[in-house]
Parts: C-alpha cells; sequence; structure tokens
C-alpha cells in the first residue's frame, strides 16, 4: 500500500509513504502496522505545561498528529475528527487515551497559543513544542515529513506536513487514519485497539 499525506496549502506529492502494507480483513479502518510498527525515537519536546514531554515513554496509548494552528484547511479537520471520535468512547476507554498535537511551527505557535488552539477541541488535548530539528527528528521514523513552504500574501507562510494519524503504545506506532477518516471509524477502531491493549 501507498499511503499519500498532502500537506496543508501543499500541492506537493513529496510526502508518499511507501513500504506500508496492511491487510483489508484486520477488521480495522485505518492502517494496521501488526509487524512494521513504527519505532518512535526518544525525542524530548516541551508541552503546553512547560513539561518535557517524550512521546515514546508516554504511560498511555497516545494519538499524535503534527500540524500548527495558523494551518488553513486540514489541520482543523483532523483535529475535530480526533475530538469527535473521542466522544463516541466510553470514559474508561477516553481515560487510556491521550492526544498530543506536534506542532511544525514552533516560531508562531507558542505554547499559548497552542492551548488556546487545543482547548477549542478538547483541552484534556495536550499541545507539544520544540525545536523545529527535534520535531523532525520524532516525526521521520514515522514517514511524515515538515518543510517551511511558500509565502503567504498575508505574510506568514504555508507549513507542508503529513496528516496522518499515528496511534503510538509503548514506543510503538501501530495504527495510522488518514485525514479522510471518519469519527465513527477511528472510534470503532480505537475500542478495538484499546482492548487488543488489555
Amino acid at each position: 500500500m501507498i499511503l499519500l499525506l498532502a500537506g496543508c496549502g501543499s500541492s506537493s506529492d513529496s510526502g508518499a509513504v511507501t513500504g506500508v502494507s496492511s491487510s483489508d480483513d484486520d477488521g480495522y479502518h485505518g492502517i494496521f502496522l501488526k509487524d512494521d510498527a513504527y519505532a518512535v525515537p526518544h525525542v524530548t519536546l516541551t508541552d503546553t505545561e512547560g513539561k518535557p514531554f517524550d512521546l515514546a515513554k508516554q504511560a498511555r496509548r497516545t494519538l499524535v498528529f503534527f500540524g500548527y494552528t495558523n494551518c488553513p484547511d486540514i489541520c482543523q479537520v483532523v483535529m475535530s475528527t480526533i475530538a469527535s471520535a473521542m466522544t463516541r468512547l466510553s470514559d474508561a476507554e477516553r481515560q487510556r487515551l491521550q492526544v498530543a498535537f506536534v506542532t511544525t511551527d514552533p516560531a508562531r505557535d507558542t505554547r499559548p497559543v497552542l492551548r488556546t488552539y487545543l482547548d477549542r477541541f478538547d483541552p484534556s488535548f495536550v499541545g507539544v513544542t520544540g525545536p523545529l530539528t527535534h520535531t523532525e527528528a520524532l516525526a521521520k521514523p514515522m514517514k511524515i515529513f515538515i518543510e517551511h513552504g511558500r509565502k503567504l500574501p498575508s505574510g506568514g507562510y504555508d507549513v507542508a506536513h503529513g496528516t496522518v494519524v499515528v496511534a503510538v503504545e509503548h514506543g510503538a506506532g501501530d495504527l495510522v487514519w488518514t485525514a479522510g477518516t471518519s469519527p465513527a471509524d477511528m472510534a470503532e477502531d480505537l475500542g478495538k485497539i484499546l482492548a487488543a491493549d488489555s
């Protein structure tokens, strides 16, 4: 399977991820990387509370998405999908999950900006920032590209990045959803993967 990753405001197809295999009969709507899970590296970033954040060390299964608050389109759609999927889960299931939004635009996405942005979706979502080189080091093993794009008439700029959501457990990214996944399908997959984790 070849998974194409579009970037916010970018028409580039340089985000194609190859070598990902998936079985259509695995019961998941997303791409279940049963034997090819991404090895999440130990990269220390900073969360919106100012605390160190290492995705590979998180105690709960974490849904991670790389994006930025000035994204004109897809980031808001994906974050809304995640928020809606979470509301479809039981309280017990939600307690076993966390959502991390890793900014690909640390120059503009300060911790307060991230917190304000994420509070619109769910105050429990974690915002993560750090030097772009560190963010790229975290994203690359998960086949997520990041690059600054063209300047906009407003004076800002696009940040092209992969648009998938990756579910990480114990340092392994084993379930991936594209930006087109529905909240219902994501919620169904989360219930299934949480049951498998038990």
